[in-house]
């Protein structure tokens, strides 16, 4: 009995697999017919409307209806694209679309997607994600372009295969206000009040961070001033680890980087440098010149502490946005006591890897790669973000680009985001598209980013690592293995500059990683990098 149910069980299982490849079989051939219907370039994309299913990232930002938004509707008369948007709330989208592909009821694409890399070569491997690597040649010229004018960028969608399984937010390469999005930033006006020039070095910093302390800038005889304030002291890593010659190849990679004496992969959390820097850092925070709540406090405390004028000193995207005033200038790379000055706080150009997927349920793929196509072009992206001219947007006498006055200034209160609703849906991000300084409007290309982005052009690195393409077999491990080492990498980080671990259990911290399987970890990163340098 036990061996015929299990023959039976056998049969069923070949038969579904039979029926899955008859369906990826007719797609396939379905596919290639639809090639009649499409133009190879310019608009409409196809003579005869098509439907092409999605399933999307729908953040709260944006409309509830997209083929109610204007770009929209007026991309699907360019097109004959309609697009059935199947929208999900953020918050439920990894669920969905993971019980989606578990149980093959997926769309023909994903959009806005963000999956992770481990989803991406999974999939890819079993065909569920399709290859883009000849649709791109043949059916997507902007995204070639951009392959041609910067190939890291193909190399960042290169997996380990070899081969491209999606699309991603592009952060144009030239557009460094925003690969450098986070910055440092101090208060012009209490420099002067304390007679003090801005600092460029590390010493100099601490010094300014004690006059702000002692010295009462802000006039009122309190001692109210917030030296140095944020909500983590991620920023602050981020901005001194130049200072002390670690994390040189950007802010993707987190543990590891190149040592400058061997040229070779290591992971700089047991460095000297570091712990140098989480030195320098605790004596900052020892001697009260960050805020107390640093580890703990929220957002909007932050933004309400800035508002009120409290802070000397931040690393974020704006201070004019988060806190609304023009008080602060960027700050310089600051010079460590070994002279080492590089800003290595850059992200690279790909920013979310898999923005954007087709499956093999696509039955006009060719299709789906013109339309998505056309927003990795400065035409294309233009449109995507500010939306259609002489509605939207007008373009100033000389050349700029500029939102409606109906847009900037609702007459009916509305904020900027809101009036924005019903034209757009970049609001949010995770959008698959280029992102260029001449048609992004959002804070990075303000005028005092642009400017605080040139005091730190001078020292930033030359090469900026994308993240680094693994196989299945070595994400399954290395997930593991992450769980462990770069939790309690963090753990500690905090624990050392907030004084509640001694730096003389520093040799335990190291030893710890290693009995946790840091050289496993090494081994699979290089391994990685080597594959990396190889596309």
């Amino acid at each position: 009995m036990k061996l015929r149910n299990f023959i039976v069980f056998g049969l069923i299982v070949l038969l579904l697999l039979g029926a899955c490849k008859n369906d990826s079989e007719d797609t396939a051939s379905e596919a290639e017919e639809n090639l009649e219907n499409l133009n190879k370039e310019g608009f409409p994309i196809v003579d005869d409307p098509i439907t092409i299913n999605f399933m999307t990232r729908k953040p709260p930002t944006t409309e509830n209806d997209y083929n109610e938004v204007l770009v929209w509707e007026k991309y699907e008369e360019m097109t004959n694209v309609k697009i059935d948007w199947g929208l999900v709330p953020t918050e439920g989208f990894e669920e969905k679309s993971n019980l989606a592909l578990a149980g093959g009821d997926y769309p023909e694409a994903f959009y806005t997607a963000k999956f992770s890399d481990v989803d991406i070569m999974k999939y890819g491997e079993q065909g569920v994600f399709l290859e883009l690597n000849d649709l791109i040649d043949e059916h997507m010229p902007n995204v070639k372009k951009l392959f041609e004018q910067y190939p890291e960028i193909e190399k960042a969608l290169t997996n380990a295969d070899g081969k491209i399984y999606s699309l991603p937010t592009v952060y144009s390469p030239d557009f460094m206000s925003m690969t450098s999005n986070i910055k440092p930033w101090i208060r012009e006006d209490w420099l002067k009040k304390l007679n003090m020039e801005m600092p460029e070095t590390t010493e100099e910093y601490y010094q300014y961070l004690k006059a702000v302390k002692e010295g009462d800038p802000n006039g009122n005889g309190e001692a109210d001033e917030i030296p140095y304030g944020n909500t983590n002291v991620d920023g602050m890593i981020g901005w001194l680890k130049g200072a002390y010659n670690i994390g040189n190849k950007g802010r993707k990679h987190a543990f590891t980087d190149l040592d400058p004496e061997t040229n070779e992969l290591r992971f700089y959390r047991t460095a000297d440098g570091y712990k140098e820097m989480l030195e320098y850092i605790n004596k900052l925070y020892s001697e009260g010149l960050i805020n107390e709540s640093v580890f703990t406090l929220e957002t909007n405390e932050y933004h309400e502490q800035g508002s009120q004028g409290l802070y000397g000193s931040t690393v974020t995207t704006s201070p004019e946005t988060r806190f609304g005033t023009d008080d602060f200038v960027g700050m310089p790379q600051l010079e460590g006591p070994d002279g080492h000055k590089d800003w290595v706080y850059i992200t690279a150009p790909v920013v979310h890897k898999a923005a954007f997927v087709m499956t093999d349920k696509n039955k006009n793929p060719a299709a789906t790669a013109r339309w998505i196509d056309y927003f990795y072009g400065s035409e294309g992206a233009k449109m995507f973000f500010m939306g259609v001219e002489g509605e939207t947007y007008e373009v100033t006498d000389d050349g700029e680009s500029e939102y409606a006055e109906h847009i900037t200034n609702d007459p009916d209160g509305l904020t900027f985001e809101q009036a924005l609703r019903p034209y757009i849906t970049w609001l949010g991000g995770g959008y698959p598209a280029l992102v260029q300084s001449e048609n992004f409007k959002g804070a990075e290309n303000s005028p005092e980013a642009i400017e605080a982005t040139k005091r730190l052009e001078p020292d930033m690195i030359d090469e900026v690592w994308p993240s680094f393409p693994y196989t299945v077999e070595e994400n399954q491990r290395l997930s593991a293995l992450k769980a462990d080492i770069e939790k309690y990498v963090i753990e500690m980080q905090d624990k050392f500059i907030a004084g509640e671990e001694s730096f003389d259990g520093w040799d335990k911290y190291v030893e710890t990683l290693e009995s946790m399987g840091l050289d496993e970890y090494m081994e699979i990163q290089q391994a990685a990098y080597e594959r990396y340098l190889e596309n």
